[in-house]
């Protein structure tokens, strides 16, 4: 999941940062309503956290724009403004929930969960070459016949089809599917995890096409021709 900070406090945005990054999101920052109006046409996002009262633009055009865009992030509001006129102008501009600042950590992260459970429920398919993932759904169809994935298979596909044509380091990964529960994986256990969802969606696992190793880095989705080293 990718989310944008679009914060001019450079204490906060470091503190979200770290926070977010160990919960194995991907994040970008904006430090003003032109710089994330900028992000937001360029790049695609599952959440935006906006703080109102920015020192360049204000946030709810920048939640505007967020809705305006294609797919359209989520969006919670990060603000030391929380009185009811304010509370009441963010969700009715479309934001999905609306934290007054100081925030503590642990409710914030809860409600990032929330918003991007009821978020990513109306998420369209997603298509790796011909394998369609359904988060609706959470069925995985190759060539119109279903895929048989175990739910570890199942969250590596779905963190593999978000990123298609950027790099997915191994940290990442491991943080995005492993850390959360505590656990440890080493580079040869993740080995063998990609190597079984490539047994389920290559055409030919030997050569795979759909998801490529860039060597001492990671893993890229997409076309062979872009991924570099297999």
């Amino acid at each position: 999941m990718r989310i944008l900070i679009v914060e001019d406090d450079a204490a906060i945005v470091a503190s979200l940062t770290d926070l977010l990054r160990r919960e194995g999101y991907e994040t970008e920052h904006a430090d003003g309503q032109d710089a994330a109006e900028g992000l937001l046409a360029a790049s695609r996002f599952d959440l935006a956290l906006v703080d109102v009262a920015l020192a360049q633009g204000n946030g709810f055009a920048v939640c505007a724009a967020a809705k305006a865009a294609d797919p359209a992030p989520a969006v919670i509001f990060l603000t030391a403004s929380d009185d009811e006129y304010s509370t009441v102008a963010g969700l009715d501009m479309g934001a999905d929930d609306y934290i007054a600042k100081p925030f503590r950590a642990r409710e914030l992260l809860s409600r990032i969960k929330s918003v991007l459970r009821r978020t990513s429920g109306a998420s369209a398919a997603l298509r790796l070459g011909d394998v369609e993932v359904d988060p609706a759904a959470a069925v995985v169809r190759k060539a119109g016949r279903e895929v048989q994935l175990t739910a570890l298979e199942y969250r590596l596909l779905l963190l593999f089809a978000q990123s298609q044509g950027r790099l997915v380091t191994r940290e990442h990964v491991r943080n995005a599917i492993w850390d959360s529960a505590g656990e440890y994986v080493s580079d040869n256990t993740l080995n063998v995890y990609v190597k079984r969802l490539r047994d389920k969606i290559e055409d030919d696992p030997t050569d795979p096409q759909l998801v490529l190793t860039v060597r001492g880095l990671g893993y890229k989705a997409g076309p062979a021709a872009e991924g570099g080293a297999r």
